[in-house]
Order: structure tokens, then sequence, then C-alpha cells
């Protein structure tokens, strides 16, 4: 019987320690996002990451919180809809022209300088839809620069989260 609760122990060790390297490291970073001067209502936007061919990855954070406007978000919804994911720890308010909102992203440390782009996506009541207002290389540098959007988001900044 000592045999079998010293084996039984020896096993739990050892798989807590597996279960504990195989989770993937992350980073979380501050997103400080800063809107143009747009009228209209406030801007639905996802924050993605996309691999190299622009397929989705990951949903990092969702601006907006009503989900009967997730659809206007077209191409993002297309690839949720296929597998989706509870969004309710990711979520945060709309963000109105010249406003802007910090938020905070976790994301993984092997996607770093590994041909990965953290993808902004918008869209704005009867406005256009902007499937790519910014992309930024997800890279050590393209994480230090400011990024200028080409739709709703003037420009985007990281900064570690400590």
């Amino acid at each position: 019987m000592f045999k079998f609760l010293k084996l039984a122990v020896i096993a739990l060790i050892v798989s807590l320690g597996v279960s504990n390297t195989t989770q993937a490291q992350t980073t979380k970073y501050k997103c400080m996002i800063q809107m143009t001067n747009y009228m209209g209502e406030g801007a639905y936007m996802v924050v993605s990451i996309v691999d190299a061919k622009g397929a989705y990855d990951k949903t990092l954070y969702v601006l907006g919180s009503d989900k009967k406007w997730y659809k206007d978000l077209k191409e993002w919804h297309k690839a949720f809809s296929k597998k989706p994911s509870n969004l309710s720890a990711i979520t945060g308010a709309s963000v109105t022209g010249g406003d802007r909102s910090v938020v905070v992203l976790e994301i993984e440390n092997a996607k770093l300088n590994s041909n990965y782009k953290i993808r902004f996506e918008s869209a704005v009541e009867d406005k256009p839809y902007y499937v790519k207002d910014l992309e930024v290389p997800l890279t050590t540098d393209g994480l230090a620069a400011k990024s200028e959007g080409t739709g709703y988001i003037r420009y985007v900044r990281f900064s570690p989260a400590n």
C-alpha cells in the first residue's frame, strides 16, 4: 500500500511539472489606441493575431460589447463563427471619434518575431468598414514603434504592462 501511495504521489508531481512546462509563456502589453476625430457612433474594433497569410490565429481584444454588432466586423466574424471562443474576459467599451482607449493584451512569447501581425479591424455604424485599419508586425521593433492607422484609428502605441 505504501509503495502504491508513493508511486501515486510521484506520478502527480511529474504530471504537474509537465503541465506547467507545456503552458505557453506570455507577456502583457498595454495598448493605447488613439482614434481619429470622425463624427458618428462608437467604433467596434477587434484586435487579433494573424499569421503570414492573414489567417486569424487568436482574438486578443474586442472593443464593443454588444454581440449584435460583431457581424459588422466581417472578416473576423467569419473566422470567429467557425471557431467560437469565450470573449467575456477580453471585451470592453467601443471607442468614439477623438477618444483613446488603453487595453491590456496578453501575447504568447513564441509568436513574437515569428512572422505574425497584430491586426486592428474596425467598423462604425453607417460608415466604411476597415478590415485592416492597422496591422503591426508582431516583432520587438513593431511593438516599440508608434503605428499609424488607415481608418478610424489615428495611431497605436504598445508598452510593457508591469
